[in-house]
């Protein structure tokens, strides 16, 4: 174990059979000038966003560039973020791809590696059937025992896996929860009441209206500037305390608008930046957030920033109701509007 092992943030407690909470999908760091992977920042950013309360990490996600990494630096930064956090802390790989074959090689060459599951992502471009769907997440869950997270964000792949489509996939063990990023309310309800899946918010703008529907958690892009936060709300909706998590998230939201507001992951790198975690660097085609939106991200971060730290110790605090309320998506102010997720990951 390196430098970056943080045996304080590894408790046994923390493993599940189930995706709850918040899941944070890490960005790449690159080095300045040959675009490298810098994998000290990785480790490091690893065992901070561990150490802050959330409940897993997402290596390869949309956020973290995997579409410009090759194969062999996808390993490497997945055994790099392994190496950091030990096997005691849940990280999940993501897989995604158009052609079937391909993808199921892709997911055997992790079946040796210590992962809570696999954030699959439906076929890109093509644009399949839904039976095309089912066969393709079929043919993945006979090349491996790990566990595996359907992955919807339509807007990225050109398709939606409809909820009559997840709870025919969740009649195989295999598949354990969604991320749902398909910007739509309705959606993540039937999800809810059809399926047996742990349903994920994806978009971070209904991240409220998703956890007061009965939503399990969330795999949020945005967690990574101030994952205590995300946790501190998640808790909050829990427990019940409604008035204290509408207060929070009316803090959060001006962040999570301007996070969204270029493509993903520039507005992400471009603060965590600021925070000194990593270079605001990029592989092209993806290039750095505007001078313009840095300078209002910067401003909108300010008072963020100041919040006091929330700690898991905070969880046990007194409850406001026990009973979870419904939200109105006419009560949540989107990042974007919630038919365009383009900038979504």
């Amino acid at each position: 174990m390196n430098q970056y092992s943080c045996e304080q943030a590894m408790s046994s407690s923390r493993i599940t059979a189930h995706f709850q909470g918040i899941w944070v999908p890490m960005v790449t760091p690159f080095c300045d000038g040959d675009g490298d992977i810098d994998f000290d920042a990785a480790q490091q950013l690893a065992c901070e966003l561990a150490a802050s309360g959330v409940d897993g990490l997402v290596v390869c996600g949309t956020t973290g560039e995997a579409a410009m990494l090759s194969a062999a630096e996808q390993g490497m930064l997945l055994d790099s973020v392994l190496e950091a956090v030990g096997p005691r802390f849940p990280v999940v790989m993501g897989i995604g791809g158009s052609d079937t074959r391909s993808v199921v090689a892709t997911v055997q060459r992790y079946n040796d590696h210590p992962l809570a599951g696999l954030l699959v992502s439906a076929p890109a471009y093509v644009r399949p059937s839904q039976d095309g769907i089912v066969r393709h997440f079929q043919a993945i869950a006979a090349a491996t025992d790990q566990s595996i997270v359907l992955y919807n964000v339509p807007a990225r792949t050109g398709v939606n896996i409809e909820p009559q489509t997840a709870a025919l996939l969740a009649r195989d063990s295999h598949f354990v929860a969604i991320k749902e990023a398909g910007g739509k309310l309705q959606q993540l309800g039937e999800l809810l009441l059809d399926t047996r899946l742990d349903v994920l918010c994806g978009d971070d703008a209904l991240l409220l209206a998703s956890l007061s529907m009965g939503g399990h958690g969330a795999m949020s892009a945005a967690a990574q500037v101030r994952p205590d936060l995300y946790a501190q709300l998640y808790h909050l909706v829990r427990q019940g305390r409604h008035g204290a998590a509408g207060a929070l998230f009316k803090t959060m939201l001006p962040v999570i608008r301007l996070l969204f507001a270029e493509p993903n992951p520039a507005p992400v790198k471009a603060a965590l930046a600021m925070q000194g975690k990593v270079r605001d660097a990029l592989r092209l085609p993806m290039t750095p957030m505007s001078a313009a939106g840095q300078a209002a991200l910067a401003e909108a971060l300010e008072p963020l920033m100041q919040l006091p730290v929330w700690t898991a110790s905070d969880r046990d605090a007194p409850r406001e109701g026990c009973l979870l309320q419904l939200v109105s998506p006419a009560n949540i102010m989107p990042a974007v509007r919630q038919d365009d997720h383009r900038y979504h990951g």
